[in-house]
């Protein structure tokens, strides 16, 4: 068992060498800190027992922090999927709704266009008729082919 405890603090000892010949903990040990937790071991030993006790749960929380990023992202675009679905629909049926509106004006417009047309045309046509009787000074025998369109019609039905 000696021989077995020998080589074990053999072993030891050449970790501390090494760990000790680190420039970076040389560099740690020379500054204020470094020699204030060489004199005072009960402080050393304590705040590194805190650092190791204190990492799991600030493992955790870092981890917390990831996921509930994450998820927040996630949510968003989730979020912002579904705004840009509903806009997308209303948008559809604001369309939708403009385009029977605008065949409806259409429609009614032609229809009004039509009629205004034909009393226009009607119009100038008694007009016509008017001044041929004036200049002719007596009724014409026929009536005019504006007025024959109504009588035809009716005989042809």
């Amino acid at each position: 068992m000696p021989k077995e405890m020998q080589e074990l603090q053999k072993q030891w000892h050449s970790l501390m060498q090494s760990i000790h010949s680190n420039s970076n903990v040389l560099a740690f040990m020379n500054s204020r800190v470094g020699q204030y937790l060489d004199d005072h071991p009960f402080v050393a030993l304590s705040l590194l027992m805190f650092l190791a006790v204190s990492a799991i749960p600030t493992a955790f929380f870092f981890i917390f922090v990831v996921t509930t990023a994450i998820m927040a992202c996630i949510g968003v675009i989730v979020m912002e999927g579904v705004a840009i679905a509903v806009g997308g629909v209303a948008l559809l049926c604001v369309l939708c709704g403009l385009g029977a509106l605008s065949l409806g004006l259409s429609g009614a417009l032609s229809v009004g266009y039509v009629v205004l047309s034909t009393l226009v045309n009607y119009w100038h046509a008694s007009r016509d008729q008017i001044r041929q009787q004036e200049v002719n000074g007596s009724l014409p025998q026929k009536s005019s082919p504006v007025l024959n369109l109504s009588a035809s019609s009716g005989k042809e039905e």
